[in-house]
């Protein structure tokens, strides 16, 4: 597959900076897919977060820390993720070719504000993938810190420990994260703009499971017979997974493979502006595709590096 002539000095790089700064500056209808994970605006997870900042926590008291990074709620998280992402949607969509996909993973607090911004930015959200999970630590927090506060006798205090001992926090166990398919307009039919730009189409012989039709519903991880038998994505060989960093929203290859393989052709160029620690460039590369990744953080530059280094696998 040809690529975009002035897209050729950016092919199989990763660029430490800021998306805003870096995606200006890539030819427009050059890219086949964008596929990320983006900052999620929770907590300390902002477009600015580092591993520094997410790893303080704060002393309320001499008993009582700062809430988990991520676990703060505030009305005010998805309205500053919008209107991010609505800047970052419009220059993917400048850059995707006519057809091209955007998937782009969400949390299930702030997804519609996400997914807003992308639609707003021109693109058709074409169906929204589930990603499940069984291994997830609960979020909810006991209410013991906050009654051992009240200004209240010991007797008191323990009688309200007893009675709301099973009571917790609003939040349950998350075991799935959504993903966007959105897609911008294609030019003509969808064959008319498959055969021009070579994207805007599913290629099902990519299956799941036990060789089953694509489904919307995905798991990396063996949960149960009748599940797996429909959604579980195979598992990459030790070969292609290479060396293994730690990141903290690091998404499995086996995942972004699939993804990869059923919406773009082999040669095609796949843009990751969140990168973090590879896992898009490297899913791209073991599926003969190019890569483009972007990341704020020097740290996570280095160990994508690092990754793509100690795979067998050759570059182009």
């Amino acid at each position: 597959m040809k690529t975009h002539p002035a897209l050729d000095a950016w092919l199989d790089r990763i660029i430490c900076g800021d998306a805003l700064e870096v995606l200006p500056q890539l030819p427009a209808e050059s890219v086949d897919l964008v596929l990320t994970d983006p900052p999620y605006f929770l907590d300390k997870l902002d477009e600015r977060w580092t591993p520094e900042r997410v790893a303080r926590r704060a002393y309320k008291s001499q008993t009582v820390f700062h809430l988990p990074p991520g676990m703060k709620f505030a009305p005010d998280q998805g309205r500053r993720m919008y209107e991010w992402y609505l800047r970052v949607s419009q220059q993917v969509y400048r850059i995707l070719k006519p057809g091209g996909f955007f998937f782009s993973f969400g949390s299930p607090r702030l997804y519609h504000r996400m997914v807003c911004a992308m639609e707003d930015a021109g693109f058709h959200l074409r169906d929204t993938f589930l990603w499940l999970y069984t291994q997830s630590q609960p979020k909810a927090m006991s209410l013991n810190h906050f009654i051992e506060r009240l200004d209240l006798e010991e007797e008191q205090k323990q009688a309200l420990h007893a009675k709301l001992a099973k009571w917790k926090t609003p939040q349950v166990k998350s075991c799935f994260e959504p993903i966007a398919v959105a897609q911008k307009p294609p030019e003509g039919t969808f064959l008319e703009n498959f055969l021009k730009h070579g994207v805007g189409l599913f290629n099902t012989a990519v299956r799941v499971g036990l060789n089953m039709f694509p489904a919307n519903v995905l798991l990396v991880e063996g949960v149960e017979e009748a599940l797996d038998k429909y959604f579980l994505v195979p598992k990459p060989t030790s070969r292609e997974r290479g060396a293994g960093y730690l990141h903290p929203t690091a998404k499995p290859l086996a995942l972004c493979e699939h993804l990869i393989e059923l919406s773009t052709v082999e040669g095609a160029v796949v843009l990751d502006p969140f990168l973090g620690s590879g896992t898009t460039a490297l899913a791209a590369r073991n599926r003969k595709r190019h890569f483009i990744g972007i990341d704020l953080n020097p740290e996570y530059v280095e160990i994508a590096q690092r990754r793509l280094e100690s795979s067998s696998l050759p570059l182009f």
